[in-house]
């Protein structure tokens, strides 16, 4: 076939040859998803257990859920709670992650890392030491102890891939401006932050899914009127399992599925040149 015998880089390397890594990759996608598919036709069951596949369909399962007071109540929290910490994480992380990236301090590879330590270290210890913290400034159980203890989650995800971009930046294009009587900040505005908008908003959808998602330190620090959903869904499994859980799943995965069409949208269409500025 012409199509394997294609190449694919400047090395000359066909698609035939890496044949097995499409297939590998294939696999790889099947093993991940399908597990994550076959919750959807679980979500329309009739039954009053979870079982693949239904035998009979039904809505009853949405219905309980969006007649459910506590469901909605820790829906509106968990989507409240995502949004203040993509508001919180993206601007610190992209000021962190330019910071760092134009420093010429000693130590930024260290101070880098030390950003990036929540990544590192088990969520299950950030979330007993965060818990211990919040007991002493009476911020268990509130939204900010929610939104602060997810942005030092979401933080370093968005740093990571505000710094990518920099990385690619020709950062003269900034030094231009600021001999033109720009100053840092102006230029950073109107100069560095436009062509680096796509990572940016891809972080703060990074940011807004690390909090809906999150489900480890959100048991120790929300609770009351305060629960998240994913903390409601782990004591619903504790307690018992149906098919509603099936259904708030599917609506994640189509949450997760929608925002990650929408960083597509804009990636698609961010804007190369550089804005102008004014003298």
């Amino acid at each position: 076939m012409k199509w394997l015998a294609q190449p694919v880089t400047d090395t000359q390397v066909t698609r035939g040859a890496r044949l097995w890594l499409y297939v590998l990759a294939v696999v790889v996608m099947i093993f991940l998803v399908v597990p994550t598919l076959l919750v959807i036709p679980m979500s329309f069951s009739g039954a009053q257990y979870l079982e693949f596949p239904p035998r009979q369909w039904s809505l009853r399962w949405y219905q309980n859920f969006f007649n459910s007071a506590s469901w909605m109540q820790a829906t509106a929290t968990s989507l409240k709670a995502a949004l203040m910490t993509a508001l919180v994480a993206t601007p610190l992380a992209t000021m962190a992650a330019y910071g760092l990236h134009v420093s010429r301090f000693r130590y930024v590879n260290w101070m880098m890392m030390l950003l990036l330590t929540p990544m590192v270290i088990p969520v299950i210890l950030i979330g007993i030491g965060v818990f211990y913290a919040y007991v002493k400034l009476s911020l268990v159980n509130t939204m900010i102890g929610l939104v602060l203890a997810h942005s030092m989650l979401a933080i370093p995800v968005v740093m990571m891939v505000v710094g990518s971009a920099l990385k690619t930046f020709d950062m003269d294009q900034e030094l231009v401006a600021r001999s033109l009587g720009a100053s840092r900040l102006r230029a950073f505005l109107l100069v560095t932050l436009p062509q680096i908008r796509f990572s940016v908003v891809s972080g703060a959808v990074l940011a807004f899914l690390t909090s809906f998602d999150e489900i480890v330190v959100s048991l120790f620090v929300s609770g009351g009127d305060n629960s998240t959903l994913t903390r409601n869904m782990f004591n619903a499994l504790r307690d018992q399992v149906d098919p509603t859980i099936a259904a708030i799943s599917t609506m994640i995965v189509s949450v997760t599925a929608l925002l990650l069409v929408f960083t597509q949208y804009v990636g698609q269409n961010k804007t190369t040149e550089p804005t102008a500025i004014a003298n």
